[in-house]
């Protein structure tokens, strides 16, 4: 587990995708055998000269917590729309279109959290200066957030797993 001290490693972040893709391959490959109805889109998204030049400008727009900005220099968007509910990593475009309109999220004694993913329900995900990941208790930019991981790292392994325990 990544304690919040640790930052997120550009290496672990390109092992992850290469792990998550070859689950997400398999739960895929099983999909319509085991629903009965074809799987979505479920991507890891490698980030592009695009992508990183709207992490460059999300960078200049709001203090965007490092971990998040190594993720996005190696990933640019993930989307998983047949991981239980859904799970959705935003591009950094997305997030600054987001904080651009809703700003920054308030939790309790955190740094202001910034809204980088999102899952099925609705539900957001921030990450704080400090690290942590917060998920939204409702799905409201304005109501309570409950800290889910201690970092990206362990939110990203969280999603390994979840699709490793469906394929």
């Amino acid at each position: 587990m990544n304690v919040p001290d640790e930052r997120l490693d550009s290496e672990w972040v390109r092992d992850w995708c290469g792990q998550i893709s070859v689950a997400l391959e398999a739960l895929t490959s099983s999909f319509l055998r085991t629903h009965g109805f074809p799987p979505g889109e479920n991507a890891v998204v490698l980030a592009t000269n695009e992508s990183s030049k709207a992490t460059g400008a999300l960078v200049d727009l709001t203090p965007i917590p490092s971990d998040l900005t190594t993720l996005y220099w190696v990933v640019s968007e993930v989307s998983l729309p047949d991981v239980e509910h859904g799970y959705f990593v935003h591009s950094a475009s997305t997030v600054a279109e987001h904080f651009r309109e809703y700003g920054s999220v308030q939790i309790d004694d955190e740094p202001p959290a910034i809204v980088f993913a999102s899952d099925g329900g609705g539900h957001l995900f921030a990450v704080a200066g400090s690290g942590r990941v917060w998920r939204s208790t409702t799905a409201s930019w304005f109501d309570d957030f409950e800290v889910t991981t201690a970092s990206i790292q362990e939110f990203l392994e969280q999603l390994s797993r979840r699709v490793a325990s469906q394929a």
